[in-house]
């Protein structure tokens, strides 16, 4: 599929419209950037040198992955005057192939430090989609394109101001944002945190690449084996025909009349390799067994009531023999037209079948010599257990088998570390909140503000923020039960307008009483509460059962009193924090019965999100 020529995400179309790739796509540009005079960059590679590094890339990290449609493949290509490798791949329902892709390019990034890297698919900037709840005021679907870019392995952005406005249009050409690099190469932003956003799908490979395959054994005719053992790959396309079959194509494949490429005559029973995706399309489909299988399905249900495991394993080979044939029958009626080149080279395969005869075929001890020859992989991965579930998600599950699966117990730890880190950053400001570079807010006047100085403009745009730090100083204290602040601050506030008022017009010293009372009356609740909860256990850290005061007060009305728990000793306060963190989070989560609340606002204001938890409501609601 080749876009290079057309127009693309980022180009302008008729009437300014942003065109789009087509549905479940992904583009990849690579450009060298040399520099100017004034600019230092590394050596810069030739493409076709970036290219067979590429290649060498694939196959260290990917060798026989087995892609849903496209793979990825680099050209050489001119547009426009800029002169760059391309490529577009069609990932079709797997999107790990899409994230594979960009893992590829991160790591190329890395070698080549003269690399700048466009990755954008039909949703646009797909990386900032991952990264939304933690983006910039400023960057928005309307204004991002061709300002993300991979770079040296992170992610970089082109500032608002830092591209030209044409024709009311936010929308920086290719050409604009490959100038601004070239003259400005530090300018693009970098934020760590919408990086580790943007890439977090990156973090589970090289490994993702093995744990996306499976193994399964099926029953299927010689030559279909010869076929898989040859072309691995090809059971994508076969897969992908049967699961988008029309119903018009599939009438000739079960007509009586019809005499199958892949006949029920001969069969093996071997081990083929496909990924989850392909795997789990062929086994949901519900499918009329073709005319010539019947038979031997027939024959397999019969057997099973002998022996109940051992036939039904025998009928699950076969039915999904059946399909994969049924596949390949599909595929190979029209393989000679294909614009595929695997598709076409299993046409070849099926030619060369038909001239050399069955003497080419593999004998069974052959068979036994290839690799993985009976693997059979564990497929209960597809199999949801809601009870379970229903368990895991009330924090009710097996003792020791964690709460959910990878990922789910891989975001509690996200969220978990972010906390830990607000909470314990020393070198933060007053609120505790580290805010980066890319984030921060902008400290001038109102006069400053104003100002129509282009540099100034690119200051406040580039500063904006999205997090807010003052409303999660205030949620953070509301949710552990201190102060709002409000107090605080309206108390000081006095306290620097009496010294900046003459001393007739100060208050009376009645107001500074008023306020120390009501300071004392807060402190005196909060011991109250920390009181109540201590006796009902509320306080109780599993899995050492201590009283812990909630505030350092200790039960006194003196915040500068020591805590009743000075003398614990160190190795007794041993208690896994983040366990109960965690615990009390989702707790708290709970409790808010998919309202809004401390822990949802939170979490929100952090980018990360939770499910509503509809059992409780259910329950109430009975």
């Amino acid at each position: 599929m080749d876009t290079v020529g057309e127009l693309r995400p980022g180009d302008e179309g008729f009437d300014g419209f942003r065109m789009s790739l087509p549905e479940n796509c992904v583009e990849y540009m690579i450009f060298v950037v040399k520099g100017n005079d004034n600019t230092d960059f590394p050596e810069a590679p030739s493409l076709e040198t970036i290219r067979k590094a590429a290649v060498k890339k694939l196959d260290e990290l990917a060798k026989d992955y087995i892609w849903q449609r496209d793979v990825f493949k680099l050209e050489t290509k001119t547009h426009n005057g800029l002169t760059y490798l391309h490529g577009t791949t069609d990932y079709g329902d797997n999107v790990e192939d899409e994230w594979l892709i960009v893992f590829l390019l991160r790591e190329l990034s890395k070698e080549f430090l003269s690399l700048w890297i466009r990755v954008f698919d039909s949703d646009g900037e797909f990386l900032l989609v991952e990264a939304a709840k933690v983006l910039p005021k400023w960057l928005s679907p309307e204004n991002d394109s061709n300002r993300v870019w991979i770079h040296g392995g992170s992610l970089r952005i082109i500032p608002l101001a830092a591209t030209p406005i044409k024709a009311g249009s936010q929308l920086p050409s290719l050409q604009d944002a490959l100038e601004v690099i070239n003259s400005t190469p530090d300018l693009p932003l970098h934020s760590a945190f919408v990086e580790a956003e943007a890439f977090y799908r990156l973090e589970k490979y090289p490994g993702q690449i093995k744990d996306s395959q499976h193994h399964a054994l099926v029953t299927i005719p010689r030559k279909l084996a010869y076929i898989l053992h040859a072309k691995p790959a090809a059971i994508a396309p076969a897969t992908e025909a049967f699961y988008l079959r029309d119903p018009a194509v599939v009438k000739q494949p079960i007509s009586p009349s019809f005499e199958p490429m892949f006949t029920p005559r001969d069969l093996v029973t071997v081990s083929i390799c496909f990924t989850k995706v392909l795997y789990a399309q062929l086994r949901s489909q519900r499918f009329e067994p073709l005319p010539a299988w019947k038979g031997l399905l027939q024959s397999a249900e019969l057997e099973v009531a002998n022996d109940h495991d051992l036939a039904l394993s025998k009928l699950a080979h076969i039915e999904l023999g059946m399909k994969v044939a049924a596949g390949f029958e599909i595929l190979a009626r029209n393989a000679h037209e294909s614009d595929s080149r695997l598709t076409r080279e299993i046409a070849l395969l099926l030619d060369d079948l038909e001239e050399d005869g069955d003497s080419v075929l593999p004998t069974d001890d052959d068979i036994r010599t290839w690799e993985n020859t009976n693997r059979e992989d564990d497929d209960s991965w597809m199999d949801i257990n809601y009870i379970d579930f229903e368990k895991e998600l009330d924090g009710r599950g097996a003792s020791g088998s964690g709460f959910g699966n990878a990922k789910t117990q891989a975001d509690l730890k996200k969220i978990v570390s972010r906390f830990e880190a607000f909470l314990n950053d020393d070198e933060a400001g007053i609120e505790g909140a580290e805010v980066d570079e890319m984030n921060q807010d902008n400290d001038s006047d109102d006069a400053d503000d104003s100002s129509d100085s282009p540099d100034e403009d690119t200051e406040d745009e580039d500063k904006e923020i999205s997090f807010d730090e003052e409303q999660f100083s205030r949620m953070m204290r509301e949710m552990m039960g201190l102060p709002s602040g409000d107090i605080v601050q309206r108390r000081d506030k006095g306290k620097d307008d009496q010294g900046d008022q003459p001393a007739r017009s100060r208050p009376s010293s009645d107001t500074e009483d008023e306020d120390e009372d009501e300071m004392e009356e807060i402190r005196k609740v909060m011991a109250q509460m920390e009181s109540e909860l201590a006796d009902h256990g509320g306080l109780a850290l599993e899995p050492a059962a201590k009283k812990i005061p909630l505030l350092g007060v200790g039960g006194s009305s003196d915040r500068g009193q020591p805590s009743t728990n000075a003398g614990v000793d160190e190795e007794d306060a041993d208690i896994d924090i983040g366990y109960n963190l965690a615990k009390n989070l989702l707790q708290s989560f709970k409790s808010q019965a998919g309202m809004a609340g401390p822990t949802g606002n939170l979490l929100s204001l952090m980018g990360m999100g939770l499910p509503r938890d509809e059992g409780d409501s259910d329950e109430e609601g009975k």
